[in-house]
């Protein structure tokens, strides 16, 4: 029956997850599914439908997002009443490209297809799960709402706001450029002049900028994998020639994958997602490889700040000469996501064209909040929730590592320096992306590790268990439960 009803919508989509997500909102159209009606499980419909886990998990968090299904914990995907509804009360005298699907009316409009792209999602409900091992998160536990409240408070003064309230055109908070010039980049070793600092709104759009202006058609990128699937995702609309690079335990492996790249984006502080840290020795090789190939480093140094050594290793762009690493930093990892505060280092005349198209863009990045952030790092408030910070996540990183060798002795994880997060590794008949859909019907909220591969395999045994937004005496019985449903996967092998 179902693959009657997927047969339906060849050609009409490009990709096999938007011919299942037309599928399951044509079926809910027709009638074929009523409210509240279970959709078979993702491992069910993947098997009968011949795709793989990773596509139908995907396609089915799109229908959820969109309001089409509800994910109910242990028991899988429902339609909404509401989707039921909308659909119920359409205009049958509509025309007829409406009557084909809107999929029909836009599909030969459309350039580009960012939505069919492979990427992590996280159950909209994560927040409300007991066992939310999920990266990257904001804790409002760990929030410094006092000093942040001081600091938005200085920023609606009249004197403040006549000086950021104006439109800047495409110039940045001098404020904050400040900050960044002489308290943010001298302490990951970093001396450059104002002319050569962006901010952006979060590294993220940084990284979208810095793909425009430098990646074509032909330009060869080199990308770690397993690698930040943003990154790929962003470098693979603008060319095809990606190449994948290895890493291991010491970080981004120097060999023959990294022949004939015209950039090699890396993230040296903690891999993402191994978490490990690219050695002095190999940050050292890779910047002479870089200079004698001619090819250029892109260094995201996310979660630089949240380092538990005392020396840290230093940044990449500090040991560059040549002007060959372009640096993206960031403010959300350690003060608020949401805050979306970000910022580019490059040689001057790069900035000015990076400055120029995010005119076009969005001109600049909210100036009241450049304000606030520029006052909440001159007052030493941001070091000191860093400080405050390192101590909860090293805490924390020990407690799980704790857990994992009582509870779950045969996962193997990473060392890590420092971050939010450890790379876990099962043995090789695990499925992690089944692990996290049972998992999840327990409460517990993990990464599969399959999201991070070029070509998210059917098959990943790793996975990425974030610790910023738990509590630490949550992560024992988190631990305890996942090492349940993990024996429960075992014995059926």
């Amino acid at each position: 029956m179902w693959q009657r009803l997927f047969k339906r919508f060849e050609g009409i989509s490009h990709t096999r997850q938007g011919q299942l997500r037309d599928m399951v909102v044509q079926s809910v159209m027709d009638g074929f599914l009523q409210p509240g009606a279970p959709l078979p499980s993702s491992r069910v419909l993947a098997s009968s439908l011949g795709l793989s886990r990773t596509t139908v998990s995907l396609a089915l968090q799109a229908l959820a997002d969109q309001g089409f299904l509800t994910a109910k914990p242990r028991s899988g995907y429902f339609v909404t009443e509401a989707a039921h509804t909308s659909v119920s009360h359409q205009n049958t005298t509509a025309p007829d490209a409406a009557q084909l699907g809107e999929n029909d009316f836009w599909q030969p409009r459309l350039q580009l297809q960012p939505s069919t792209q492979s990427n992590i999602y996280k159950p909209s409900d994560w927040q409300q799960m007991p066992y939310p091992f999920v990266y990257g998160q904001f804790d409002a536990t760990q929030f410094p709402f006092r000093n942040w409240r001081r600091c938005v408070l200085e920023t609606i003064e009249a004197r403040s706001v006549r000086t950021w309230a104006p439109d800047h055109i495409d110039q940045d908070d001098d404020a904050l450029l400040q900050q960044i010039h002489s308290r943010l980049l001298p302490a990951r070793g970093i001396w450059v002049e104002r002319d050569q600092i962006l901010v952006t709104s979060g590294a993220q759009q940084g990284l979208f900028l810095l793909a425009q202006l430098l990646v074509g058609a032909n330009t060869r990128v080199g990308i770690e994998s397993p690698g930040y699937p943003d990154a790929r995702n962003n470098f693979a609309l603008r060319t095809q020639h990606l190449h994948d690079l290895d890493v291991d335990e010491h970080g981004l492996v120097m060999n023959q994958h990294m022949d004939g790249c015209d950039y090699v984006f890396v993230t040296p502080s903690h891999q993402c997602p191994t978490t490990v840290t690219l050695s002095l020795a190999r940050r050292s090789e890779l910047l002479a490889r870089a200079s004698r190939e001619d090819f250029v480093v892109i260094e995201d140094d996310h979660e630089s700040e949240l380092n538990f050594a005392r020396r840290p290793t230093p940044a990449l762009k500090s040991l560059d000469t040549e002007q060959r690493v372009i640096y993206l930093g960031s403010l959300s990892k350690t003060l608020a996501h949401g805050l979306r505060l970000g910022f580019i280092v490059a040689s001057a005349p790069l900035i000015k064209e990076v400055r120029a198209l995010r005119r076009l863009m969005m001109r600049h990045v909210s100036s009241n909040n450049q304000r606030a952030a520029a006052s909440f790092v001159a007052h030493g408030f941001h070091e000191s929730h860093v400080r405050n910070l390192i101590a909860r996540y090293r805490e924390r990183a020990a407690a799980l590592r704790q857990a994992l060798k009582t509870h779950a002795p045969h996962l193997q994880h990473s060392a890590a320096q420092g971050g939010s997060a450890l790379w876990v590794t099962a043995p090789d008949t695990l499925d992690t992306l089944k692990l996290a859909q049972n998992l999840y019907r327990v409460g517990v909220v993990v990464e599969p590790g399959a999201f991070f591969y070029p070509t998210s395999p059917n098959h990943c045994a790793s996975m990425r268990l974030g610790y910023s937004s738990i509590a630490t005496e949550r992560i024992e019985p988190g631990v305890q439960a996942m090492a349940t449903v993990l024996k429960q996967h075992m014995r059926r092998r």
